[in-house]
């Protein structure tokens, strides 16, 4: 999915949110004309639901924006592949560990890949980094932050002052109790970063013993290993705030580490109030979405809110998804059919537009601008203005360009995806059988039965135009 060309001055001014300043801030890179971003991505214990996916569509239209400025963007991307869950899943269901970690972690590259994200520049797993894991290990003890105990490691968040500066609590009001096995804490608050071999585990050797990692310390080992030891962003859920971020700015920092300059949070999809997630039985799997809905449109669902609200899960707001992309999408076909040709993205988006996305990443209001684009491109048609119609349509495809929606965009050729081409043709047919036979009542200028045809289709969903070379369908509203 090919963005737009350069577009940095050295003067361009993007402001995000940074959940460490409680803030927007403006962005000042640490490398002019570049970019270094970490998600948190994937735990792989399970196939993904559409809330994992917002983040990486989030942080997909983050890159896609400092991409269509001029930036050079290193994005990376982790895939947790060990963990409690997924060695809770492979006793549950008598299963290599390593089967189940692999199986999700396609299904989460090809619910990534379906709505349109780009891929990452890296994608490192945590079972493929135990070696920078034992060094960051070894370095923190040595700097009298870490401690063995028992065959397991644990970081001494006392003996770092400025733990929880993220999240923003106070350590004594701070209950960790010990985890199943994890002996030999000098204080429950302190977590663990590499834990003892237990019967039917997978381990990995290190100089304290047979054990593996703990969640925390894989993110702060390949940040260091990918981008260094200072980066620009870090990003991910809300829910990772604590503990995951705060033990890693601790590992990091206390390693030596610059570590992110800038913490940017996403929020949740929820069902009823609750944040979507397996363990509340609410989850809306990926895999089954893409049956029931074209993967654009849930891309416009999950992409154009504001990465920062909330996202409350409904078929309504699908539907109501589906129909403003339809919208787009019919004034695009239109000045294709219009003019007999594709019509190339403008080389530049409206500056309403770049306006909004530079203002933490404003996609309501940059959508805004979309649509009132695509009114004055149909009020262009209506006049038979073509010139203007398709300016309008140049336009409209640089700026959704940027977001990942392009409907002229190669990627989504051939929707609607899992419900297959074929069913898309049928259905075609027979909508035109139906259309012929209003076009053969107007034509004998029984006006009630083309009416009554009319509103028929209307009423089952389809939306009807009788343009210069006859009627067309689209997807309209109920």
């Amino acid at each position: 999915m090919a963005l737009s060309g350069a577009h940095y001055s050295g003067v361009v001014t993007i402001r995000l949110y940074d959940t460490s300043a409680r803030q927007i801030r403006d962005f000042t890179p640490l490398e002019p004309g570049c970019v270094s971003i970490y998600l948190c991505g994937a735990t792989v214990q399970a196939a993904p639901h559409i809330g994992h996916i917002r983040s990486g569509l989030n942080f997909d239209i983050m890159r896609r924006w400092f991409e269509y400025r001029g930036y050079r963007v290193t994005f990376v991307r982790n895939v947790t592949d060990i963990d409690d869950k997924i060695i809770a899943k492979s006793h549950e269901q008598n299963r290599p560990w390593w089967s189940i970690g692999y199986d999700n972690e396609r299904a989460f590259n090809e619910g990534y890949t379906a709505l349109g994200c780009l891929p990452p520049t890296y994608e490192p797993r945590a079972t493929g980094h135990i070696t920078e894991m034992v060094e960051m290990m070894q370095g923190l003890i040595e700097r009298g932050h870490a401690y063995a105990a028992d065959g397991n490691v644990y970081f001494d968040v006392r003996s770092f002052p400025r733990y929880l500066e993220l999240s923003r609590q106070e350590l004594d009001n701070l209950l960790q109790p010990s985890g199943e096995g994890e002996t030999g804490k000098r204080d429950p608050r302190d977590f663990a970063m590499w834990k003892a071999a237990k019967p039917g585990e997978p381990t990995w050797p290190t100089p304290w013993g047979p054990g593996r990692p703990g969640w925390h310390l894989e993110c702060s080992a390949m940040a260091h290993k990918y981008l260094g030891s200072a980066f620009d962003i870090h990003g991910g859920g809300l829910d990772l705030i604590f503990p995951h971020h705060e033990n890693e700015i601790a590992q990091a920092k206390a390693y030596g580490d610059d570590f992110a300059q800038y913490w940017v949070h996403n929020a949740w999809v929820t069902l009823a109030g609750d944040k979507m997630s397996k363990s509340l039985g609410n989850s809306v799997l990926v895999s089954e979405m893409v049956k029931q809905w074209r993967p654009v449109v849930l891309r416009y669902y999950l992409g154009t809110p504001h990465y920062r609200s909330m996202i409350e899960y409904s078929e309504e707001s699908l539907r109501e998804a589906e129909s403003a992309f339809a919208r787009i999408e019919g004034f695009a076909q239109r000045v294709i059919e219009l003019v007999g040709k594709t019509v190339e993205p403008a080389a530049e988006v409206p500056p309403a537009f770049a306006e909004a996305m530079d203002d933490d990443l404003g996609v309501p209001q940059a959508l805004a601008v979309v649509h009132t684009t695509v009114r004055q491109g149909n009020s262009a048609l209506a006049a038979d203005d073509k010139d203007a119609a398709v300016a309008r349509l140049a336009e409209v495809r640089a700026m959704l360009g940027v977001l990942g929606l392009d409907p002229l965009d190669p990627h989504w050729a051939g929707e609607p995806g899992d419900r297959g081409e074929d069913l898309n043709g049928v259905v075609d047919s027979l909508v035109r059988l139906v259309l012929d036979q209003r076009e053969s009542a107007r034509a004998r200028k029984d006006w009630a039965t083309a009416d009554a045809i009319r509103d028929q289709l209307k009423q089952s969903g389809l939306a009807i135009e009788d343009g210069p070379q006859g009627p067309r369908w689209s997807l309209g509203q109920r």
